[in-house]
């Protein structure tokens, strides 16, 4: 990359703050019940509050708001993560199975509770993102299992494969949601396609320990993945230790995936195109790229999830098809790209 493709990092994150703050501004004042910028802080600050705006706000808005924030910030770091690991442009935790892993187990536990989490209290919903990772986890073995070849991770084997498990836990996930009854049957289905309609406030809590936890250990780590571009017998030869360095990541990465997938289903591309925007803005350093990588990971779904609810109103789209419209193209333009 040339060294006048650098932008200064500030300038990139500052970008993506002015764009994440305006979405955050739409958002609370648009929608089915209008409100005024006066009327959303009055709420905020508590000032003559009413109980209308009140539920609009703090039962609807911000925790939709809040939700679709962190899924796109873990979701942006995942993929930047996951591409510096496999140095594959084009893997992606949807492409490559995880998300239908983790989606999978998600729906098992949907299964067995039979569409009464949120009324099954604090320990079932704090559970949800265990059963995803649990589902990542699966699906990341048996990538790592078929990819394997010679002694090292095949990037084009990683693709095919990832796309073939993600099909064998979308078909499993299929049949456990025909078992369903038509209510629940109904809530997976739109859950499955990226859809952030139902956020609360338990969900959030359900996900912020594993973001305190794993976020800080991908970001103070992040020069490790600038070492990992080069050929792995010069990266042993600096005396890192590669595998268990890169189990980290993965795993790391896994969590962060499987947190969000339990509270916003399969939203695929997010972890695709942010790194490659991150790349081309404040260049190949992975802790500039990480740290841009959720901003615009944020950004992305903020803005989707607004034109989700707003555009096509009364009727709404999930999320994860909003996404899927613009990182489609994207990828197979990337695929040609490649194949040049």
């Amino acid at each position: 990359m040339r060294k006048g493709s650098e932008r200064p990092l500030w300038h990139v994150q500052l970008g993506c703050f002015v764009v994440i703050a305006a979405a955050v501004y739409i958002h609370l004042t648009n929608g089915e019940f209008d409100m005024t910028v006066s009327e959303v802080l009055r709420t905020l600050l508590r000032i003559h509050p009413q109980p209308d705006h009140d539920m609009v706000l703090f039962e609807f808005r911000l925790p939709r708001i809040v939700i679709a924030a962190l899924v796109g910030f873990g979701l942006g770091i995942a993929g930047a993560v996951i591409q510096g690991v496999t140095r594959n442009g084009l893997a992606d935790p949807g492409i490559l199975g995880i998300n239908a892993g983790a989606g999978a187990a998600i729906v098992l536990f949907m299964f067995f509770f039979q569409g009464n989490v949120i009324r099954t209290g604090w320990t079932a919903i704090m559970m949800m993102p265990l059963f995803g990772l649990i589902g990542g986890l699966a699906a990341a073995a048996l990538i790592y299992f078929f990819a394997w070849q010679n002694g090292r991770l095949d990037p084009q084997r990683l693709v095919l494969t990832g796309i073939a498990i993600g099909s064998g836990f979308g078909a499993f996930t299929m049949f456990l949601s025909l078992q369903m009854n038509a209510k629940d049957f109904e809530m997976a289905t739109v859950w499955l396609t990226g859809s952030i309609w139902n956020a609360n406030w338990v969900y959030i809590a359900s996900m912020l320990p594993w973001f305190i936890v794993l976020v800080p250990v991908l970001m103070r780590r992040a020069p490790l993945l600038d070492v990992f571009q080069l050929e792995e017998s010069s990266v042993k030869g600096l005396g890192v230790r590669v595998e268990r360095e890169k189990s980290l990541f993965l795993l790391s990465s896994i969590g962060l995936v499987s947190a969000c997938v339990s509270v916003s289903g399969s939203i695929g591309f997010v972890g695709l195109l942010a790194p490659h925007i991150a790349k081309r803005l404040v260049g190949l350093r992975h802790r500039r790229v990480m740290s841009v990588c959720g901003l615009i990971g944020m950004m992305m779904v903020i803005v989707s999830d607004l034109i989700a609810k707003t555009v096509f109103s009364p009727a709404e789209l999930p999320v994860g098809i909003v996404i899927s419209i613009v990182g489609v193209p994207y990828f197979v333009y990337l695929l040609f790209k490649a194949k040049a």
